[in-house]
């Protein structure tokens, strides 16, 4: 009641009490939620099961008259190095998530690398992978420049950037006081020219 605009509630997972709980209130208020694949027997390693968890909350979230894309589900990424085909399960589960169910994804990016060396690097290339497979959004630290520059270049080739708009603006060389920016004198040069003709 005290928020303005539309807070993301976290979250709601797959155990009967919680979705009995925050079901309504995401109802009542028209808010969208996180839901996390997991339930009361834990987090399951098979992203079959995972998947089934988000689908029944889908379900269950239906029954409250909350549509599918108010619901943003963290398919629970495990870490690679514990798990070799923990990437390459989270992709083919967002790309799931997203064509059969039609939900928001969203993930804890760092997750992935926990434990390994030069974490920010396969953080960089999980981030593109993941929004090519359709993630939607990604809980991360939205300061760390070779994370963030992967991101932009992702979204400019998804076409998630108009134009390369962001793209472009990320990139534009700092100029240093008084400086025109480069192209800049050639264009004014040609307007003169264009004029005394």
């Amino acid at each position: 009641e005290a928020c303005e605009g539309r807070p993301l509630l976290n979250s709601v997972t797959g155990e009967e009490e919680r979705l009995e709980l925050v079901l309504p209130l995401v109802k009542k208020y028209n808010v969208p939620v996180v839901a996390i694949s997991n339930d009361d027997t834990g987090i399951s390693e098979d992203p079959d099961v995972r998947f089934a968890v988000a689908k029944l909350i889908v379900e269950r979230a239906a029954d409250f008259g909350i549509p599918a894309h108010d619901i943003v589900v963290d398919p629970l990424v495990m870490p690679i190095g514990a798990m070799a085909t923990a990437g390459h399960q989270v992709f083919t589960l967002v790309r799931r998530l997203r064509e059969e169910l039609g939900v928001n994804t969203t993930c804890g990016a760092s997750n992935v690398s926990f434990g390994l060396p030069n974490r920010h690097g396969i953080n960089a290339a999980f981030l593109p992978m993941a929004i090519a497979s359709g993630m939607t959004s990604a809980i991360m630290n939205p300061v760390r420049p070779q994370e963030m520059e992967a991101i932009r270049a992702a979204n400019f080739l998804m076409n998630n950037d108009a134009h390369g708009a962001e793209w472009i603006r990320a990139n534009k060389p700092v100029l240093a006081e008084g400086e025109a920016p480069a192209g800049a004198r050639g264009a004014r040069e040609g307007r003169r020219r264009r004029r005394s003709s």
